[in-house]
C-alpha cells in the first residue's frame, strides 16, 4: 500500500456492513471497544488519516483508479497492540469500503522484530450472496542490514474472499534512508490462492516526511498479470497522510 499503517469470511453473509456514507465513522467506532485496550492501560494511542490517487491492496487496485480516503487507529500495551484500519474501495462485487481490525504482538529477538497478527477484513457495499467478511494470520520477520532494513512477510487466509479459499500472500521488502526526511523501498509479493487468480507483484517508490506529522509516498506498483483485468494493471500511486 502507499501507506505505512499501524492499524473474513463467515458462511451464509457479513458481519458488519455499514452504509458508506459515515460508515468508516461508524465502522470505527463500533470496533473500537472491541480490540482496544481501555486508554487507561494503553502505552499508547495513535491515529492517522490519508488520502490516495488510488487505494491498492496486495499489489492491485482496489478503488477502480479513483482516489481513496483512509483512517486509522491503533493503541498499544508493551508489545501488544490493537488497530483498526478503514478505506473507500470499488471492487467488482459491490464492495465500497474495507475494514480491517487486528490483534498483534511485536516481540524481538536476536536482532530481529517480529510482527505477529490476526485480522479480521470486511468489505461493506458486497452485493447480497458474496461471502465478504475473513480471517487473516500474518507475521513479519525484519531486520537492519548496515543501511537497508529488509522485511519479510507471509499471510495466510483460511477462506478468502467471494469464491477464494485457500490463500497465501509472500513479500520481501527493502528499504534504505534517502537523507533525513526521505526513505526509498522497493517490495515483491506472490500470490497463490485456491479459487482466485495467482500473480506476482511488485512496487517501488519513496515516502518523504513533508512535517513532523505529514507525509507524502509516491508509488509504481505493477504484476505480472495485465491480462486478469485493470486492476493487475500498472500504476502511479500518490498519497499524503497526517498523523495525530
Amino acid at each position: 500500500m502507499p501507506f505505512e499503517f499501524i492499524a473474513r469470511r463467515q458462511n451464509g453473509g457479513r458481519a458488519f456492513h455499514p452504509p458508506l456514507s459515515g460508515g468508516l465513522l461508524i465502522a470505527l467506532s463500533a470496533a473500537l471497544p472491541i480490540v482496544l485496550p481501555a486508554p487507561a492501560q494503553a502505552q499508547s494511542l495513535d491515529a492517522q488519516v490519508g488520502v490516495a490517487s488510488e487505494y491498492v491492496g496486495k499489489g492491485l487496485g482496489k478503488s477502480a483508479g479513483d482516489p481513496s480516503l483512509n483512517s486509522n487507529l491503533e493503541a498499544s500495551y508493551g508489545a501488544f497492540y490493537g488497530s483498526v484500519f478503514a478505506s473507500t474501495a470499488k471492487l467488482s462485487q459491490g464492495s465500497d469500503a474495507e475494514i480491517i481490525t487486528a490483534l498483534g504482538w511485536r516481540p524481538r529477538a536476536a536482532g530481529v522484530a517480529f510482527d505477529l497478527s490476526v485480522m479480521n477484513r470486511d468489505l461493506p457495499g458486497t452485493r447480497s450472496g458474496v461471502d465478504a467478511n475473513y480471517w487473516e494470520y500474518q507475521a513479519d520477520a525484519s531486520r537492519k542490514f548496515g543501511r537497508v532494513s529488509g522485511r519479510l512477510r507471509v499471510n495466510y487466509t483460511p477462506d478468502g474472499f467471494a469464491a477464494t479459499r485457500e490463500a497465501w500472500w509472500i513479500e520481501a521488502q527493502a528499504a534504505t534512508a534517502l537523507g533525513a526526511r526521505a526513505r526509498a523501498s522497493a517490495a515483491f509479493g506472490v500470490r497463490s490462492a485456491d479459487g482466485g487468480a495467482d500473480y506476482n507483484a511488485w512496487n517501488l517508490g519513496v515516502k518523504y516526511n513533508l512535517t513532523e506529522r505529514w507525509a507524502a509516498d509516491v508509488r509504481w506498483y505493477d504484476t505480472d498479470s495485465h491480462d486478469l483485468g485493470d486492476n493487475y494493471d500498472g500504476r502511479l500511486v500518490g498519497a499524503l497522510s497526517f498523523n495525530f
